[in-house]
């Protein structure tokens, strides 16, 4: 094993020791920053939030928060990371510290550090400054420009999160001689060929696409991880070991986004967080989509090739991209392949994937629909699993339904397209007639099932109910002007 190491909150840290099942929260803290804490152990509490450096994709550093306890420790090799002790400076409070201490922010203290790591990431993102001018804001957003959205991994019992909210909100800008706000300018750490191995397994992360595939054709054990968003949660919660863990969430052939006449393509190790700002909503339908796609600190680091690979029917990028008519570019050593993601599911959490292979990119074709929408419905508005999601994606011309594409999640063992409602829609013309008619064949999609989500006739009455939202939110112009 190769001398490993990471840069914690300015100082050099030893990694040697941790196993390629231990986690970066598990590690940080028997390095007695306690401040990172274990709540859920699953990425949803944000009790470990920490900052990492990550490239801005213009030649800087974007100082990121994401959840300690799912990414293995072994993927901070060569990487800087600030946790909630390392933003004091000189003994003197980070500026979100005096703000939480001031207005009551903090009561039993718990969530305090992922609250204020989160808080933090924000305080620098490029550009919140320059919206510090808008006034009142709005229900998500300070007059500072601070988006609630980067707290809505982070959870409070205590305080009511509105004494959280003001702290936010009465954030100003990073001093001139702000140690963190300078590092932003410079380039973010590159990645690290790392390998180590132990009793519990082996940790690889690979330099290259062609080395990764090499490892991939030569041992048929190995699993694939990035953001650990899914596989992180079973090491901790189901104490899962594998024998061989790839980390590709780094590797550059992996990380392009691409716009040309024809399509869209999207790189499958960019998490949700970096296509969201490098489309700037240039798709409408994704532009829906990732704000309800769990958290801000579990889309900082989910990428959209994890979401894919795993076949979970629950996953909210399928439903979407199925509407879309996305395809996968499958890649392996002996070459690639396009699979339709429509063909791309075979039953539950399988696929046509092959053991030495792995997405590679993801073809969003053009031109993309003029009518589309991401429906949701879950328990709560954000940070949660979905009961039903459904993508719709419908080119309505001259008042008629030229092509419909319709993807549906939660309502069988895969996500699927809604290949009926499609049929009863296309050549119709957009009426609340033809709509109620689809709406019934819509009910009767999929294969839902009773679980603890959401009952089966809840989740049929739900896509009923969703394409007749549809309609409402996109009415023909006949009824809209009526």
């Amino acid at each position: 094993m190769d001398s490993m190491q990471a840069t914690v909150n300015g100082q050099d840290a030893d990694l040697s020791g941790v196993t390629s099942h231990t986690n970066a929260l598990d590690w940080l803290r028997g390095q007695g920053l306690t401040g990172c804490k274990e709540g859920c152990a699953e990425g949803e509490c944000g009790t470990c939030a920490v900052m990492v450096a990550r490239p801005d994709g213009d030649g800087g550093t974007l100082w990121t928060s994401i959840n300690a306890c799912l990414i293995p420790a072994a993927t901070l090799d060569g990487q800087e990371v600030v946790t909630s002790e390392g933003l004091d400076r000189d003994g003197q409070l980070h500026p979100v510290q005096v703000e939480m201490a001031q207005r009551g922010g903090s009561q039993c203290g718990y969530c305090t550090p992922g609250f204020v790591c989160s808080m933090a990431a924000e305080f620098y993102r490029p550009g919140r400054a320059e919206s510090e001018d808008h006034g009142t804001g709005d229900h998500e957003h300070g007059p500072n420009g601070f988006d609630l959205h980067a707290l809505s991994g982070n959870l409070c019992r205590c305080t009511g999160y509105r004494p959280i909210r003001d702290a936010a909100y009465a954030l100003g800008s990073p001093a001139d001689d702000d140690a963190l706000a300078a590092r932003a300018g410079s380039p973010a750490p590159a990645p690290v060929a790392t390998r180590l191995a132990g009793p519990d397994g082996e940790f690889v992360r690979p330099t290259s696409l062609s080395e990764c595939l090499d490892v991939l054709a030569e041992r048929e054990d190995a699993l694939l991880v990035a953001g650990s968003t899914d596989w992180g949660v079973d090491a901790n919660l189901k104490a899962t070991r594998v024998p061989l863990l790839v980390a590709v969430d780094r590797l550059e052939e992996l990380r392009r986004v691409e716009e040309t006449d024809e399509a869209w393509t999207l790189g499958a190790a960019l998490t949700l967080s970096e296509i969201e700002r490098a489309l700037g909503g240039r798709i409408p339908l994704l532009a829906q989509m990732f704000p309800q796609f769990a958290s801000r600190l579990i889309r900082n680091g989910a990428t959209i090739g994890g979401n894919l690979g795993t076949g979970s029917p629950i996953g909210d990028t399928p439903p979407a991209l199925l509407a879309l008519d996305a395809a996968l570019v499958l890649a392996s050593r002996e070459g690639e392949r396009e699979v339709p993601l429509a063909e791309y599911f075979t039953g539950y959490r399988t696929h046509v994937r092959r053991k030495d292979e792995l997405i590679k990119e993801i073809r969003i074709p053009k031109p993309l629909a003029g009518t589309t929408a991401f429906h949701k419905i879950a328990k709560r508005r954000f940070d949660d699993i979905s009961s039903v999601a459904v993508g719709f994606a419908l080119d309505i011309d001259g008042g008629v339904v030229r092509r419909a594409r319709i993807g549906l999640g939660g309502v069988a063992a895969t996500p699927l397209r809604a290949r009926d409602t499609e049929r009863a829609l296309e050549g119709r013309p957009w009426t609340r007639e033809t709509v109620v008619n689809a709406a019934k064949v819509m009910a009767a999609e999929g294969t839902p099932m009773d679980d603890h989500r959401a009952s089966s006739r809840y989740r049929a009455a739900m896509l009923g109910t969703a394409l007749r939202k549809l309609y409402a939110d996109a009415p023909s112009r006949e009824e809209e002007s009526a």
